[in-house]
């Protein structure tokens, strides 16, 4: 077995002025092969991995501080250089204004 839990670092996304508003609304961007959404039918490209994928599972067993990377992923996402947002399956700002 691997693990009994689900744990996953999921990255989200506001278009809110201010992020700690309670109304803000939190879009999240979608992996092509992480797991996600539930009602998402699963990835298979046995016997290979999509190396962000795979390097996102490891990284919600750890600290930010042990995969600093993450951070890196981050800042891109924010601003949305177009080489990062090619390795996501979705983009929830496309046509938008960044978040």
């Amino acid at each position: 077995s691997i693990t009994k839990e689900r744990t996953e670092v999921i990255l989200q996304g506001t278009s809110s002025l201010d992020p700690h508003d309670p109304s803000a609304v939190w879009e999240e961007y979608e992996f092509k092969c992480k797991p996600g959404a539930l009602s998402r039918r699963p990835c298979f490209i046995s016997p290979y991995h999509y190396r962000l994928d795979w390097l996102m599972w490891f990284a919600a067993f750890q600290t930010y501080e042990q995969n600093e990377w993450i951070i890196h992923l981050a800042g891109k996402l924010l601003a949305q250089e177009e080489e990062t947002l090619s390795l996501m399956a979705s983009d929830p700002f496309a046509g938008r204004e960044p978040p």
